[in-house]
């Protein structure tokens, strides 16, 4: 399907304006992404932006888009500084969460999942690494699979925790269906990770589930032992 780009210089001008006058929330997620893409398609941005959330549904879809599916719907410059935007936020996100006890800060951690994980199509296994004030030392993948399961090792986590000395660690993995109840086997590999963490006194927190834009948390479904 081939789209045709109108110039859309002066929707462009009008937007700018806008957003000085009365701040960009003042603008929708197809404004802003107008306006984001005018800087390198001096015209068609707002066509582009259409297309955009057509195909991937919303704001968050789009810049969690993987390069090369933007790259083949607006070409490489576009999509490079989409991923650009996507990156800032993601490291503006985990800036916050670095800066701060995570146990005590849950809605800054999970915005900040919700950034990393909530739009993947496929499942994704990360485990969070704390220091003794529960502050983030790491946030590494240590599984990635198919759309309903990504593969972890217990003894990997604990090898990992030792290296980075880590007091505690947080499993994090997403639900790509949207799905929110923990699975059996979601259930089944925490207890495995807390038996293999547990005689090396590595504290596993919890273990929480992003699916779409929520975030669970088994512990607090009690179903942390």
């Amino acid at each position: 399907m081939k789209f045709v780009c109108q110039p859309s210089d002066s929707a462009v001008i009008e937007l700018r304006e806008r957003a000085v006058a009365y701040g960009l929330g003042a603008l929708g997620d197809p404004e802003v992404l107008e306006l984001f893409l005018s800087r390198c398609m001096p015209t068609g941005a707002r066509t582009w932006a259409q297309v955009l959330l057509g195909t991937w549904g919303t704001l968050d879809g789009v810049l969690a888009a993987d390069i090369k599916d933007l790259e083949a719907v607006i070409g490489k410059a576009p999509a490079a500084d989409l991923k650009v935007l996507h990156e800032a936020a993601l490291r503006l996100a985990q800036g916050q969460v670095r800066r701060r006890d995570v146990i005590a800060s849950s809605s800054t951690l999970e915005a900040y999942l919700r950034i990393r994980l909530s739009e993947r199509t496929r499942e994704q296994f990360r485990v969070l690494f704390l220091d003794r004030r529960n502050h983030l030392i790491a946030d590494e993948v240590l599984g990635e699979g198919t759309v309903d399961h990504a593969p972890v090792y217990p003894r990997e986590i604990v090898r990992r925790a030792l290296q980075l000395d880590a007091c505690a660690v947080i499993l994090v993995h997403n639900h790509p269906s949207g799905q929110t109840s923990p699975s059996n086997a979601d259930l089944k590999t925490t207890q495995e990770i807390v038996e293999a963490c547990r005689p090396l006194r590595i504290v596993v927190h919890d273990h929480l589930i992003v699916a779409g834009h929520e975030v669970v948390s088994l512990k607090a479904l009690g179903l942390m032992l």
